[in-house]
């Protein structure tokens, strides 16, 4: 449904993103995930026609976003970081005014505004002008003027961002309904975001994509670690070498402990999946004398996995279509 080939964008001398490339399946959401300035927007930008790239093709629907413009316009919703809002106008007028002007034919376009008031919880607020309603509601307004032409594909930029965490459960709840009918991509730094509502991410840093996957299979291929944590009394030196001779452990660390009693500190040890150094590890903590308080385990995450491709001068591409990532910065619009 939306195919990306190597979209360049540069401002004056300073590139915005490079070479960007993925693909989204019909009915898929995808999270579109960076750290701010990454270079999302850009591309978000190019792929709903409001910018041109410098290089690289974008097709959505089979349409070309630089030959096509017009084509690919009627195919797609798009919500920008802002919500386009004609504050002054109701609800049902607003999203009537949104069909005409989006070729909705007149015949189809009260079916239209009804399924999108419908879709987006706003049948009680239909009558009540925009300007009166919450950041939450007005967020829903926008993506009922995304989906009311019924487009194949639908692109939201930051869709919650400023929202308390109930309306961002709904907005969540909401985008998720949409799948299936529609192609979605999701632009966030908000790692819960991605978590909690897409099937498939491709994680952009310095405006290069530096993977793709689903969410499971980007913590096992770039994580695949377990991490414990021990709570432990007695001399640490004593230990660190007993425990790097565990099988798949990859590092050993102590951690000070504030208001902890005299010589009790926390311990972190990273061993590789799969193999489970549990057991082994606290039977070396009791074996070396030490006082063994509490141990816990636990998985990497997708949190550490977007660090480590975020912060890292270069990620080694043989997992999930890693590539470097210490080139360019998105810059201003």
């Amino acid at each position: 449904m939306i195919e990306v080939e190597n979209l360049t964008k540069v401002y004056a001398s300073t590139p915005a993103i490079a070479d960007v490339s993925f693909a989204v399946e019909p009915g898929e959401i995808l999270g579109f995930l960076g750290p701010n300035g990454a270079g999302k927007t850009t591309t978000m930008r190019i792929l709903t026609g409001y910018l041109p790239a410098n290089s690289g093709t974008a097709r959505i629907a089979g349409h070309d976003v630089h030959t096509d413009s017009m084509a690919v316009r009627k195919r797609i919703g798009y919500l920008p970081e802002t919500p386009p809002l004609y504050t002054d106008m109701s609800v049902e007028s607003f999203l009537y005014f949104v069909a005409r002007i989006k070729g909705v034919s007149a015949g189809d376009r009260a079916t239209r505004v009804t399924s999108a008031l419908k879709r987006c919880n706003l049948e009680e607020k239909r009558r009540v002008l925009i300007r009166k309603l919450s950041k939450g509601f007005r967020q829903r307004v926008g993506i009922a003027q995304a989906i009311v032409h019924d487009p194949p594909a639908i692109i939201l930029d930051e869709p919650t961002v400023g929202l308390d965490p109930r309306q961002i459960i709904d907005v969540r709840n909401l985008i998720k309904s949409l799948a299936g009918d529609h192609t979605i991509i999701l632009s966030t730094h908000i790692l819960p975001e991605v978590s909690m509502t897409c099937s498939r991410v491709a994680i952009i840093n310095k405006g290069r994509i530096v993977a793709t996957n689903t969410p499971d299979q980007l913590v096992t291929q770039l994580g695949g670690k377990t991490r414990y944590e021990l709570e432990v009394e007695g001399e640490f030196e004593a230990v660190r070498n007993r425990l790097g001779a565990i099988e798949g452990v990859q590092s050993v660390e102590s951690l000070r402990l504030t208001d902890a009693p005299e010589g009790r500190y926390r311990i972190r040890v990273e061993s590789q999946s799969p193999v489970d150094a549990g057991r082994s590890i606290s039977t070396a903590i009791v074996q070396s004398g030490l006082g063994l308080y509490e141990m816990r385990r636990s998985q990497v995450s997708l949190e550490d996995v977007f660090l480590q491709l975020t912060t890292e001068e270069a990620i080694d591409p043989a997992d999930a279509d890693v590539n470097e990532s210490d080139e360019p910065r998105e810059g201003a619009a």
